[in-house]
């Protein structure tokens, strides 16, 4: 018994998940671990530490806000390189569009160590994109970009972000068995298989170049029936002269030229013809076309794997700023970082709701207050108006009074 707990306890060891990269913003030093972007022909905005409007605490919800409208933000922070080969790939934050963002990113990108963070711009390449994106009603989605053999690949999957006031735990999730999984607050909102949801890889199978529909191949479930015929009445025109139209008088032949009556939509017309439609007795269905390996098809075992993984970096453009970045995490244990989500994003949020509906209800009571105000004021000055018009109907009546004396 005691050797089954001492290897259980070595197995645990031999397990144990390591946290690479993570960052909360807990402190003024956050500027000394992340590098701020110089990339010439860019116009920076800048970060700043905040934990917003509204939250559950005020130190613990502390992140790196976007403080200026249209502007592009790039910032950098490196750690010791790792490789996931054989294990998992966690990537974790918390994206908060206090702001009700219109447009705007709300993503990250890993990099490998051959980052410039002081250049870091649009083109630099990066091994993974992940976060939401909103620009308008139409783009409310989820990025997962993987880069590939130096190709970036978008995921053939809509996956729908958070479009609300609040924070929310987007976990990305890579696993060594080439599927993957996307959390939204520590809930699944998509999963699969990297070689499925990308195209990284050639397809396994293509269409046979060599075969083609045989020409004696009828795919048309239906026919015109040869035996149907056109009615002798069926041809009418579209168009008519209205019949009850009537010349009139004043219509000059000479002046105004020949009189037609007006075109009225013909009740008669009935349109082009058709024969009716009747089974095919020919039909041998659709034409399937075979298919065959494809000779360019190689599978990868590791399509999951990166070699070095180093930085991570936020290379973003906003319209409307005010999004706060927070709870950083890069890991290789999945349910550790659930339970790191709980304990940061998940702590704090219902606490953060009930100060924004705090403030909701009084903004509301604020504005019920100002418009019963400017009712009252209203009403005050129509009741001036009407003592004002009083008043004048008085002294026009003592000046009638005064004129009848004389």
């Amino acid at each position: 018994m005691k050797t089954y707990l001492f290897l259980a306890l070595f197995g645990v060891c031999l397990v144990e998940g390591k946290v690479f990269f993570q960052e909360t913003f807990s402190d003024d030093g956050w500027t000394s671990r992340w590098v701020q972007s110089e990339h010439k022909g860019k116009e920076f905005g800048k970060f700043k530490l905040t934990p917003g409007k509204f939250y559950g605490d005020s130190e613990k919800d502390k992140g790196i806000q976007t403080s200026q409208d249209a502007r592009f933000y790039g910032l950098s922070a490196k750690f010791d390189p790792f490789s996931n080969k054989g294990k998992p790939l966690v990537v974790q934050f918390t994206v908060k569009h206090e702001q009700n963002i219109d447009c705007g990113g709300g993503y990250l990108k890993v990099f490998d160590c051959s980052l410039d963070q002081k250049d870091m711009h649009g083109d630099s390449p990066y091994l993974l994109m992940f976060g939401p994106d909103i620009c308008g009603p139409g783009t409310k989605k989820v990025h997962v970009i993987f880069n590939y053999k130096g190709q970036n690949h978008l995921i053939k999957k809509e996956i729908r972000c958070k479009d609300d006031v609040f924070s929310h735990l987007y976990t990305l999730i890579i696993n060594p068995d080439n599927t993957y999984e996307v959390l939204i607050d520590n809930e699944k909102a998509q999963s699969g298989e990297l070689e499925e949801d990308w195209d990284m890889l050639p397809p396994k199978k293509i269409k046979d170049p060599d075969a083609s529909k045989p020409d004696d191949w009828d795919d048309r479930s239906t026919i015109p029936d040869p035996d149907d015929t056109k009615p002798e009445d069926w041809d009418q025109p579209e168009h008519i002269p209205d019949p009850d139209a009537t010349k009139p008088e004043d219509w000059d032949d000479e002046m105004d030229g020949e009189w037609e009556p007006p075109m009225i939509d013909n009740p008669d017309y009935k349109g082009e013809w058709k024969p009716k439609q009747i089974d095919n007795p020919d039909y041998k269905g659709p034409w399937n076309h075979p298919e065959i390996d494809n000779p360019e098809y190689t599978p990868d075992t590791e399509i999951y794997k990166y070699d070095e993984i180093c930085a991570v970096g936020l290379d973003l453009w906003q319209v409307k700023s005010g999004t706060i970045f927070d709870n950083f995490l890069i890991a290789d244990d999945i349910e550790e970082a659930k339970q790191i989500g709980e304990e940061t994003w998940g702590a704090t949020k219902e606490e953060a709701k009930k100060m924004k509906d705090a403030q909701d209800e009084e903004e509301r009571k604020k504005a019920e207050e100002e418009a019963k105000a400017a009712e009252e004021s209203k009403e005050d000055e129509e009741e001036e108006d009407e003592d004002i018009d009083d008043d004048e109907d008085d002294d026009d009546l003592d000046n009638e009074l005064g004129h009848d004396e004389l």
